[in-house]
């Protein structure tokens, strides 16, 4: 683990900050290069962009704040210092920037679930860089295991889950499924916002498998609230996806199961014959 990248006494460069950094470059060369498939206006999109960081900067830490209130109170001086005391909340900076580029967009009377759809890949991209980052740096410590990927965590007794490197790798495959997805809905084959769905959905499955795995977990009323809110999601998102899709599934069904049947027909007619052939 490399909490510090480089460290100049009278300057500290953090590996987490790094990476960050980086993720909020690439997602935003790849927000600019699906814009330009629009005719939406890039000013309008880049201000939605930075407002909204800032509606998830400031709901994210509002959330844990909320969640850890005996160690904040009412100290605004705690709240603001990030750096002094750490901690966000991800569903709070997710639904809270949300929130901000919903309103942002009534206000610009831009359709929301246009312009969402080409949000999502490069979320999915900051989430990347983000995890693999608190991998690197030591942010997220996984749990002790005897499991063949562990890793020995500064400050920390054991060796333990790679977690973050995992949930990166996560986001890795809803970049790529978003990106097909992205052309697909362009195509017409699904509707406008579809996305934002797909991945509220991908982000409480991942959260979800991975989240009893975390050392570091924000606690609501005895339970794991990351937790708690990924399986309330991923059931409600799930029940809307059978449903939107129960014509494809029952489509799927009824042609496999025709096919197996009929496998199932003709491997017993086989036996028959060659029971008869012996007899005879």
């Amino acid at each position: 683990m490399l909490p510090v990248l480089l460290n100049l006494g009278f300057l500290k460069i953090y590996t987490f900050g790094v990476f960050l950094v980086l993720g909020f470059f690439w997602a935003t060369f790849l927000l600019w290069k699906n814009i330009r498939l629009t005719s939406l206006k890039e000013k309008d999109v880049f201000d939605g962009l930075f407002i909204s960081l800032l509606g998830a900067l400031f709901f994210g830490r509002l959330v844990y704040v909320i969640l850890n209130f005996k160690d904040f109170g009412f100290n605004l001086l705690k709240f603001i210092l990030i750096n002094g005391y750490p901690g966000i909340s991800l569903y709070g900076s997710i639904f809270g920037g949300l929130l901000v580029l919903y309103l942002f967009s009534g206000s610009r009377k831009i359709n929301f679930n246009e312009l969402i759809d080409y949000f999502v890949s490069p979320l999915f991209i900051a989430l990347v860089f983000g995890k693999v980052g608190a991998f690197f740096s030591g942010v997220e410590i996984g749990t002790k295991t005897n499991f063949l990927l562990k890793i020995k965590y500064v400050g920390f007794d054991g060796l333990r889950h790679l977690v973050g490197l995992y949930e990166g790798l996560m986001f890795i495959i809803g970049v790529l499924i978003a990106y097909k997805i992205l052309f697909e809905i362009r195509k017409e084959k699904y509707y406008k916002g579809f996305l934002l769905k797909f991945f509220i959905w991908f982000l409480a499955l991942t959260i979800f498998l991975f989240d009893k795995i975390k050392d570091n977990r924000l606690y609501f009323v005895g339970l794991s609230l990351d937790f708690l809110v990924s399986l309330i999601i991923l059931l409600t998102t799930s029940f809307y996806f059978v449903y939107y899709f129960k014509s494809d599934i029952l489509s799927f069904i009824k042609n496999y199961g025709q096919k197996i049947f009929k496998t199932v027909r003709s491997r017993s007619k086989k036996k028959i014959g060659r029971g008869k052939e012996k007899k005879s």
